[in-house]
């Protein structure tokens, strides 16, 4: 079957962008509408914890297929890597792309779940997340996430990823001390709504840091038990290899073709 054209890097960053806003809009929404709806905390979580999978499990299968779907600058990074060391992967102008456009798209989505619930957009969040327990337990979200998606492309199983990393944050939220936020650029945009899922600005450095080590140790334990090569997990979403019924096995990759890749990867 004749191969489809690779989307250009504007269509594949107005993927990233749309991508982005929608998950926020997923977890800041249903945040506001579970402490709406119930004063317990535990059932709010409950309620957020599994909106959020959800959505999270079907924005990456809807725009895996254009962009891989990463919507998190920690994903997008691991991607660069990849490429860097002789694997499957993004290139350094494409990367910086992807993480500008998510980061636009999760400021977007969070002034959006705003007004969608009748909230003055832009309100700063007040709820101030630190301590080194939370820092953590950032570190350890950050590095099962990139773990799963590496460890999956790496054993040819990346067709799972959707569901995959929908149920690993859906657990997260509730295992780690900080609410699993592992990503980046979702944690800048839920800054801006003073809401049930939102961080105060002062405790970004900590918790985007936090991100960025637990993805570096994410990539290390990758590499260690899978062993390095061309078959490493890029993106978390649906490049997949079957899309328009070609085989897995199509041709090698450029950074985010779902022409040329089998498949590539939260937050």
């Amino acid at each position: 079957m004749t191969a489809q054209p690779s989307p250009s890097l504007s269509r594949r960053a107005a993927a990233e962008l749309v991508g982005t806003a929608g998950l926020l809009v997923v977890v800041i929404g249903s945040g506001l509408k579970a402490a709406e709806l119930s004063r317990d905390t535990g059932v709010a979580l409950i309620a957020n914890s599994f909106a959020s999978a959800i959505g999270l499990g079907l924005i990456i299968t809807i725009f895996g297929p254009l962009s891989g779907a990463h919507l998190n600058p920690v994903v997008t990074l691991t991607s660069w890597w990849s490429r860097r060391t002789g694997g499957q992967g993004l290139g350094g102008r494409e990367a910086l792309v992807y993480t500008v456009a998510q980061s636009a798209g999760a400021i977007g989505g969070a002034l959006v779940a705003d007004v969608m619930f009748g909230r003055t957009p832009g309100a700063f969040a007040t709820q101030v997340r630190d301590g080194g327990h939370l820092l953590i337990g950032e570190v350890v979200a950050t590095a099962g996430l990139v773990l799963l998606i590496q460890g999956l492309g790496r054993i040819g199983r990346s067709g799972l990823v959707p569901a995959a990393v929908a149920a690993y944050i859906a657990a997260a939220i509730w295992f780690t001390s900080s609410g699993s936020f592992a990503n980046p650029a979702g944690t800048i945009g839920r800054s801006f709504s003073d809401s049930f899922t939102g961080i105060a600005p002062q405790s970004l450095p900590g918790f985007v840091g936090a991100q960025l080590v637990g993805g570096i140790l994410g990539l290390a334990l990758a590499a260690f038990l899978y062993g390095t090569g061309r078959g490493a997990g890029t993106g978390t979403g649906a490049r997949y290899g079957s899309r328009f019924g070609r085989s897995a096995k199509a041709a090698p990759v450029d950074g985010a073709s779902p022409a040329k890749v089998a498949y590539e990867t939260v937050g």
